[in-house]
């Protein structure tokens, strides 16, 4: 037979037991006055949570280590781009807490620095602008405009991120809107 399968379920015998062993053995009514806990699942440290005090409910919550939770932040992107050139790019508009903001996210493996105008448009002719210089190498970057407090739906935002040579001819090499290709890929 195998083994591996005997452990298995050995283990699992184990672990169905444990609540029948406790009830089987019942409280330690003689040690309830002293604050001591009794019965078999509180010698094995699964003491009942309903024996816990506040103070130590409390110490443990706070013990418990953990990132603060984050504001959900919505997107919305246009299609992954990329060019002939070796530029690859996908530009958004991303809001959060009443804030609005565009992002594009690009690789230049073209071997050459570039650079990147990206602007988002908002409602009432809002406009926000920015040029980022995009290093040359097969490592991902990001260009972000500042955050300016959401005047309107998101809807009504859009971001177009530009890449070109920066040189006297600025060719562009590539352009990534924030908008998602029509329905029909029309």
């Amino acid at each position: 037979m195998n083994l591996r399968l005997i452990g298995i379920g050995a283990g699992v015998l184990i672990i169905l037991s444990l609540p029948l062993a406790g009830a089987i053995a019942g409280p330690d009514f003689a040690g309830q006055g002293d604050g001591k806990a009794g019965g078999l699942l509180s010698s094995l440290g699964l003491s009942d949570s309903s024996r816990t005090s506040d103070k130590a409910r409390a110490a443990t919550h706070r013990a418990q280590p953990g990132p603060p939770e984050q504001p959900r932040t919505d997107s919305r992107c246009g299609p992954e781009l990329a060019s002939p050139h070796g530029l690859e790019a996908q530009t958004c508009v991303l809001t959060s807490e009443g804030n609005t903001w565009g992002r594009s996210y690009y690789r230049n493996t073209s071997g050459r620095p570039l650079e990147a105008v990206l602007t988002v448009m908002g409602p009432a002719g809002r406009t926000v602008q920015i040029r980022c210089a995009v290093g040359a190498g097969d490592e991902p970057g990001l260009c972000e405009t500042p955050r300016d407090a959401s005047a309107g739906a998101a809807n009504g935002y859009s971001a177009v991120a530009e890449f070109a040579v920066p040189d006297d001819e600025g060719a562009l090499l590539l352009r990534s809107g924030s908008n998602p290709p029509a329905p029909g890929g029309r």
